[in-house]
């Protein structure tokens, strides 16, 4: 029965949607009547309300739905969502401003002398609008109501002109700044959760180990990874678009003639290109380089572009009156003035002013922060006087958000209710029933969402397939893909849904602003090609995934906030990296270790000697034992070859095992809740308890079928997996044992002349106690001790400190037995000085030229963070997507 109600689900939500009725209302609509069907039947005809659901009841499901509409609407400030409207008031200002048209006629004419080059023109403005924009119907209707009529007048072909304004117009889907791109990183970020416990649970049942390393998680994302992530793919697709049609030119030069303009290439010209081009340019850098460069979070880089759209709008109103660019330009000079106060000046803090060079560096820039404002406010009240356009702008925002948020609360409600009738369950058993593996599952949902695409908005095919099948496809550690990687793939794919007939939105925009002359049916002709470049676009993302990978993981690495070399997640690479140095300069790294055993350091304190000749040793034994992971995962390779079919044939029984069992503890549950004073009657017991019998004698029979030398197999290849990880966890453990000994004798060394120039003021807070009350010779005392402590290595002098303290600090303070102490202070930092300032002059500089040696492979670890060359190479090694299924 639960089959019937989640089929009825989902016919009466296609059914609502199809007969037009509102998705925001459809989608919650289906289940809260799909629901209360359920209970209502189940009430009927078993006596009980949660008869019919997969597990819990009515009251369980539409109160989690009600969770997830509220946790929805009390989270809408997080990042991922905020930056919605912010995004969407950009592009509405530019389309009602007119850039985005005087962007079309320019580009129109500057290309048009290429073959083929309207059309190129029309994808270039796309672009550029899709990362200004992002708003499809806008793209679209400006550049049918623009390009079209110039097109045509012009001989192009009709098909290619309507196929090259509709799919230039979706570019705002893949392109960042976008929409889709927002909603499925606040997506994923919920499907990584799933994914990560499902990885875990498999980890713990196929291993038997409790925790699983991790390095094996499951990497989440957001909507800045996102936008990263999708900017190359973008690319990538805009250069396919222009190559067909460079390519359609050059074959059919009739159906795509170039334009040739008496007059267009003059100085008046290449001024209107550049007022024309370099602003949009600009917003797109200052929007996108601040996330990329980690300056701004994806909503601050929002709300940069929204002002930004709207100082382009206060001159554009303006255009050709006296003063036209007065705001802008004044929001320039103040913007270059902020940047040369922060250059010259550093960190302007309004908390930290101490010189008067930081009351100047305050002034300076609260005098730029006051024009900037001055400007915004100028172009703001501009934009509101002129045409009304703000307010329209406003209004538009208002609707396009409120419609997205609507959907997704409906979603909400929609997927609670697919989850109540066991819909999760079915299509994870469907996908991870398909022979294939990982692969066969991706190509399936993608090629449900291509369908889908033919009937749904994007919108609708985010919120409601993409929590569903993310979880599955992201917990699957045989591909181990990223969120970011998973989420652009859906996202160009979602792309091709506003070019398919019947409801290709993109379309139905162009079909309303195109003459009579353009018959529907060419539309349809020109845009299949675009779909080709599209889904061709999807499988060249789809095999080379460091498209996706890269970008956000050399942001990442890159940052103030980059992960130390210590993280679990970089050793692989970061050992890939050791391996090919050792491989290449391991002699002159031996060299470099000989050269420093030889060096004189008799003078140093005993375990500081100790400590310097372990070091030495370990670094010594770095190398082989770098080696000694190679040759071990070599050995996991060679052994994999054979390993692999045994272990997916048997991992597979074990699976379908593990979901009968499932079922076997829900059926557990109605036999012991059945009976007279039970929620279900003996009937029902009884046929739980006849199921639970059939279904034991299936998972006895999975079982059987398991291969008899699976156990030796698996013990064998396990224990060459275990010979690895120990050597990697060797080698981890040695590097750090010996480059920490240099990391602390170059500290306590270099701290010597700091604690050289202690030494007065230790010797005049002797006769200072003498003088103070015992409250501020105690705090006199406590502050000397904690500058002494700020040295490395000087636990010893500070033991005389501490003792004065506890003196002064006692009932019966005694300034000459804390003096005393003082003293015992002084001969301390003497003798420790004999030895610290030799050890500066004569080894210091020895140890800095062994440790520029060593300090990027065996002392990497212990590095604050990656060299910038060596973060490169890290990002691009973990761009690529590495199969760890034979650890699960």
């Amino acid at each position: 029965m639960e089959l019937l109600f989640l089929a009825l689900l989902v016919v009466l939500m296609a059914f609502a949607l199809g007969s037009g009725f509102p998705v925001a209302f459809a989608l919650p609509g289906s289940a809260i009547i799909t629901i209360a069907l359920a209970a209502g039947t189940g009430y009927l005809f078993a006596g009980n309300t949660d008869a019919f659901f997969d597990s819990g009841g009515p009251a369980q499901w539409l109160s989690a739905g009600v969770t997830n509409f509220r946790g929805i609407y009390w989270e809408a400030e997080r990042d991922t969502l905020i930056a919605i409207p912010l995004f969407v008031f950009m592009g509405i200002m530019l389309q009602r401003s007119k850039i985005a048209e005087d962007l079309l006629v320019t580009m129109a004419r500057l290309f048009g002398p290429v073959p083929g080059g309207l059309g190129i023109s029309v994808v270039f403005v796309g672009a550029l609008l899709a990362a200004t924009t992002g708003i499809v119907g806008a793209t679209v209707v400006a550049m049918g109501l623009i390009s079209l009529p110039a097109m045509l007048r012009n001989n192009y072909s009709t098909p290619l002109a309507t196929g090259t304004i509709a799919a230039s117009g979706t570019l705002g889907q893949i392109i960042p700044p976008s929409i889709v791109l927002i909603i499925l990183a606040d997506q994923l970020a919920s499907a990584v959760d799933q994914a990560g416990s499902i990885r875990q649970t498999l980890y713990k049942d196929t291993t038997g180990e409790l925790s699983m390393p991790s390095d094996y998680a499951v990497v989440s994302t957001s909507a800045g990874e996102m936008f990263l992530g999708a900017f190359l793919p973008g690319l990538v697709l805009v250069g396919l678009y222009m190559l067909f049609i460079l390519g359609f030119a050059l074959l059919n030069p009739k159906a795509a003639p170039a334009v040739h303009e008496e007059g267009t290439f003059t100085r008046e010209f290449a001024v209107r290109v550049l007022i024309t081009l370099v602003p949009p340019l600009a917003l797109i850098f200052l929007v996108l380089g601040s996330i990329i460069g980690g300056i701004a979070t994806v909503n601050q880089a929002g709300a940069i572009g929204a002002v930004g759209a709207m100082v382009m709008a206060g001159y554009r109103l303006k255009e050709g009156e006296k003063g036209a660019y007065s705001p802008a330009i004044i929001a320039i000079v103040a913007l270059l003035g902020l940047a040369v106060v922060i250059s010259f000046f550093g960190e302007v803090n309004i908390k930290r002013i101490d010189t008067s060079q930081d009351v100047l560096s305050l002034i300076l820039a609260l005098i730029a922060v006051s024009l900037v404002l001055i400007a915004i406010f100028w172009s703001g009240w501009r934009t509101l006087k002129l045409e009304d356009t703000l307010r329209g702008v406003m209004i538009d925002t208002a609707k396009t958000t409120s419609l997205v948020f609507i959907i997704l609360l409906g979603a909400a409600m929609l997927t609670s209710a697919f989850r109540a009738f066991g819909g999760e369950h079915l299509v994870k058993e469907f996908l991870q029933g398909l022979p294939g593996g990982f692969w066969a599952q991706f190509l399936i949902v993608m090629l449900v969402i291509f369908i889908l695409g033919f009937f749904l908005d994007f919108i609708e095919i985010a919120v409601v397939v993409v929590p569903i099948v993310a979880p599955i496809l992201l917990a699957d550690p045989s591909a181990n893909v990223t969120a970011v990687w998973l989420g652009v793939m859906i996202g160009l794919n979602i792309q091709t849904s506003f070019l398919t007939p019947p409801f290709g939105f993109a379309l139905f925009y162009l079909r309303g602003v195109a003459p009579a002359v353009v018959k529907t049916i060419d539309m349809y002709k020109g845009v299949i090609a675009f779909i080709g470049l599209q889904l061709f676009a999807l499988g060249i993302v789809g095999f080379y995934p460091q498209l996706v990978n890269y970008l956000p993981n050399r942001s990442s690495l890159l940052s103030e906030t980059a992960p130390p070399p210590q993280n679990p997640r970089l050793q692989y690479c970061i050992e890939k990296l050791v391996n090919e140095d050792f491989a290449q300069n391991g002699n002159g790294i031996l060299a470099a270790i000989q050269v420093a055993e030889a060096l004189d350091f008799s003078y140093l304190p005993e375990d500081l000697q100790e400590d310097l000749a372990e070091g030495f040793e370990k670094a010594r034994e770095a190398l082989p034992q770098m080696q000694a992971i190679h040759d071990a995962e070599e050995a996991v390779n060679a052994a994999a070859t054979d390993y692999r079919p045994l272990h997916v044939e048997v991992r597979a029984l074990e699976r379908d095992a593990r979901r009968i069992d499932t079922t076997i503890a829900d059926l557990e549950v109605i036999v012991s809740r059945a009976g007279p004073n039970g929620i279900y009657t003996e009937a029902q017991g009884e046929r739980a308890q006849s199921r639970i019998e059939s279904l034991r004698t299936e998972r006895d029979a999975l079982l059987a079928e398991i291969p008899e030398e699976w156990d030796p197999v698996h013990d064998e290849f396990a224990a060459i997996q275990r010979a690895e990880t120990q050597a990697r966890r060797t080698y981890r453990r040695t590097a750090d044992d010996a480059y920490e000994p240099i990391l602390e004798v170059k500290a306590i060394l270099s701290g010597a002349d700091a604690l050289a120039a202690l030494e007065p003021d230790i010797a005049a807070l002797k006769d200072q106690i003498q003088q103070l009350e015992p409250e501020a010779a105690v705090e006199a005392i406590a502050a000397m001790r904690s500058r002494v402590g700020e040295i490395e290595g000087s636990s010893d002098i500070r033991k005389g400190l501490t003792e004065a303290r506890k003196i002064m600090r006692s009932r019966e303070p005694n300034p000459e037995a804390a003096a005393a102490e003082i003293d015992n202070t002084l001969a301390a930092l003497a003798a420790d000085l004999q030895w610290r300032q030799r050890g500066a002059q004569e080894l210091l500089p020895e140890l800095l030229v062994y440790d520029q040696a060593i300090n990027r492979n065996i002392g990497l670890r212990q590095q604050d963070r990656l060299p910038d060359d060596m973060a490169l190479d890290v990002a691009a090694c973990l761009s690529g997507h590495r199969d760890i299924s034979l650890s699960f």
